[in-house]
């Protein structure tokens, strides 16, 4: 773990393998797979001509040669039938087999691509969610740092009516009416005067008195300070067990690497998590915005109608939708920060 979408040309990816979609051949026909063979050299053609064929599912290791992955791992790369003839299912076969063959050779760092989003086809729309889903489910089993890596705009596309709901709450007063009808503003306590009142007028409405309070301060610094809230970490801890969840399920869920979650447990008093990390949690463990709040708040955060990225928080809370990477599908289609640690 994790999981992280970025923007870079694959074959510059400086990892342990890289995964390339090619054909029965394994030639380098198009797209990736040609650009793979062009920045490897002659060698890896070679390797992948005795190697050959390539049949569906299968998953074949090469050396990387002149690229700056140390291998390459060739999958085949399904094609678009139209809907109907379970190209959903073979697309999510690749992935699956090419981390399986990346874990089998000990591969720490995989790069892979958004496969068959070119030329063989599939909707632009469903190839990123449809990768994220195939690459979590694999790492909810694993520990390994998978990128994915998305070469520009044109290889996807956030769904059309996801995308305009979040847009519309970006730049309108969505979010701001949900919070104002979720958490209304406090009215000031009234009561009746009774002064009199013309017939039919409206009775006059007076505040009520409060006392003064008292600026002295009746405790020590020391003693505030004693009295500070519970962590981050002691907070983060306790809706764990509450949620009756494990600390790897959680950590896993969250899109947090193993050496993050280390660091939480062994400086419990101390660990301060960035907003992304905080928020990953909170989305892990299907908080409610208050509860989100507050464990947030453990941390000196809070989520505002300040941000962009605060605002798609809010909206995927605020639908019940807790699932980490179609969060971070629409964060990275609007150019913000993922959740979890990297």
């Amino acid at each position: 773990m994790p999981l992280a979408i970025v923007r870079q040309n694959i074959t510059n990816m400086q990892v342990d393998a890289i995964v390339n979609p090619t054909n029965r051949e394994m030639v380098g026909y198009s797209g990736i797979d040609f650009a793979v063979h062009e920045k490897a050299g002659e060698k890896l053609l070679a390797e992948c001509r005795k190697k050959a064929p390539l049949l569906s599912g299968e998953a074949k290791i090469t050396k990387g040669y002149a690229l700056a992955a140390k291998h390459v791992i060739h999958v085949l790369s399904p094609v678009w039938q139209g809907g109907t003839e379970g190209e959903y299912a073979a697309l999510k076969e690749p992935y699956g087999a090419a981390l399986a063959c990346a874990a089998s050779h000990r591969c720490r760092t995989v790069a892979v691509p958004l496969i068959a989003s070119g030329n063989n086809g599939y909707p632009k729309d469903k190839v990123l969610s449809l990768a994220m889903a195939a690459i979590g489910d694999f790492l909810l089993n694993h520990e390994m740092t998978v990128f994915l890596c998305v070469f520009d705009a044109k290889s996807y596309a956030l769904s059309q009516k996801l995308f305009s709901e979040i847009r519309a709450l970006i730049d309108g007063d969505e979010v701001e009416a949900h919070m104002a009808e979720e958490y209304p503003p406090k009215e000031a306590v009234f009561r009746s005067c009774t002064c009199d009142v013309m017939p039919m007028q409206a009775p006059c409405m007076a505040p009520v008195p409060h006392k003064e309070k008292s600026t002295k301060v009746s405790r020590s610094l020391e003693d505030y300070v004693k009295s500070t809230d519970k962590s981050f970490a002691q907070k983060l801890f306790e809706l764990i067990d509450a949620k009756g969840m494990t600390d790897v399920a959680c950590y896993k869920k969250a899109n947090v690497d193993k050496k993050t979650f280390s660091k939480i447990k062994c400086k419990p008093d101390t660990y301060r998590p960035s907003k992304q990390t905080a928020v990953a949690f909170a989305i892990a463990l299907e908080l409610s915005l208050d509860e989100t709040q507050a464990l947030l708040s453990s941390a000196g955060l809070v989520l505002s109608e300040s941000f962009v990225f605060d605002k798609i928080i809010l909206y995927f809370i605020q639908k019940g939708n807790y699932n980490i990477f179609e969060i971070n599908e629409a964060l990275f289609a609007f150019d913000q920060v993922l959740l979890g640690s990297f």
